[in-house]
């Protein structure tokens, strides 16, 4: 079976959806890999090294697509990219498919079978290919070192003979896999860090890193899979109400939450970001889905009355390193999960498999964004 890994498109993207150290995995179940030359040289992998680890490294598209019957991506196909791909291969990618349905209609006319990693269920037989974690761990971890980089303060308490130096204050928003990264890193680096999340079993894991728990007393409700459910507008604004003095008095805040599929919440209000300090700074990891600050801007870095409010896009890949090598071992579980004996057999009884898959042979599998795609046809 032919595995083909192409060189990323999206300007910014260094990252690679397979790396040499993963091909040895692949061998043993019967998948031949082929390589874009140069598709890894971004994250620090030459194209030595994929041969070296066995893959065949090509120039051109039409021979690594030609015969292919799985592609790995990062990043979502292009429409073009799309039009490459052999009819009725597979495809195993983040997708977004919520927004990108005309991405979704080009894979099924193409009979494509497009996983979504976006879409693996949260569930303990899942966790090796939970790519939404392993990248949210990179983000979490840069976060806190933009913020640290921008900041005018040290962030750890410092007793010099000149003085002492408090530590920063560091107010985390959102603990998911990249918020709880997010306070241990802030934690190593000597922050006092507090932490706030509208689930309830937030709270252990948050003082289990040893940062503070805001707790708000509001009820609120969990999501499938872990994740934060939407809520409602009562709530959120009852929310910024009661975190309006904490990130007031907070160096940094960094901002996680987010809900797939939909717009992240607004909970950092430009009248909030005016209360803060001059030199205060703001990390919104949520920036991609519309930023939980209102001052958000996708992209940019926006300076309002002296706080930097700013857009943290796909941090994963400013380390793409080990980025890479994170998503590769996601995506070399999936593979081994939908091949047997050397060939492609995905078993949509499976729920991984079949909660994963947007498309399949022509047809959109995935319930919610078949829908839209019926409403979008509809207006």
């Amino acid at each position: 079976m032919k595995l083909a890994v192409p060189k990323e498109l999206i300007p910014g993207e260094r990252r690679v959806a397979l790396v040499p150290g993963e091909l040895a995995k692949l061998a043993g179940s019967g998948v031949e890999a082929v390589v874009q030359r140069g598709a890894g040289e971004a994250a620090l992998y030459t194209d030595k090294d994929y041969e070296e680890a066995g893959a065949r490294v090509v120039d051109g598209t039409s021979e690594l697509f030609g015969g292919a019957d799985l592609v790995a991506k990062v990043q979502p196909p292009t429409l073009s990219e799309a039009d490459e791909l052999p009819e009725g291969s597979c495809l195993l990618s983040f997708l977004a498919p919520w927004a990108r349905l005309d991405l979704v209609q080009r894979l099924a006319s193409r009979k494509i079978t497009a996983f979504s990693f976006e879409l693996v269920p949260r569930i303990s037989r899942a966790q090796e290919m939970d790519a939404l974690s392993s990248q949210a761990t990179v983000a979490g971890y840069r976060a806190v070192l933009i913020a640290a980089n921008k900041l005018t303060k040290f962030f750890p308490l410092l007793m010099t003979a000149a003085g002492t130096v408090p530590p920063a204050r560091v107010f985390v928003i959102g603990t998911g896999v990249a918020g709880l990264q997010a306070i241990a890193t802030a934690r190593r680096l000597g922050a006092i860090v507090t932490a706030h999340d509208v689930r309830p079993a937030a709270k252990e894991e948050v003082k289990s890193l040893g940062a503070t728990f805001l707790d708000l007393a509001l009820e609120a409700q969990e999501g499938a899979g872990g994740y934060a459910a939407a809520q409602s507008e009562d709530f959120l604004a009852r929310q910024q109400e009661l975190m309006g003095a904490h990130i007031a008095a907070s160096d940094v805040v960094i901002t996680t939450a987010a809900v797939p599929g939909r717009r992240a919440p607004v909970l950092v209000t430009a009248v909030m970001v005016s209360g803060m300090r001059p030199g205060s700074v703001i990390v919104d990891l949520a920036a991609a889905n519309g930023g939980n600050c209102e001052l958000t801007k996708d992209g940019q870095e926006v300076v309002s009355n002296g706080v930097s409010v700013i857009a943290a896009g796909e941090l994963p890949s400013s380390m793409p390193t080990h980025a890479s090598s994170l998503y590769a071992r996601n995506v070399s579980s999936f593979v081994r999960l939908i091949v047997k004996d050397g060939k492609l057999a995905p078993d949509f009884s499976d729920e991984i498999v079949d909660k994963s898959a947007v498309t399949v042979a022509g047809l959109v599998h995935h319930e919610p964004t078949r829908i839209e795609l019926e409403e979008e046809s509809l207006t």
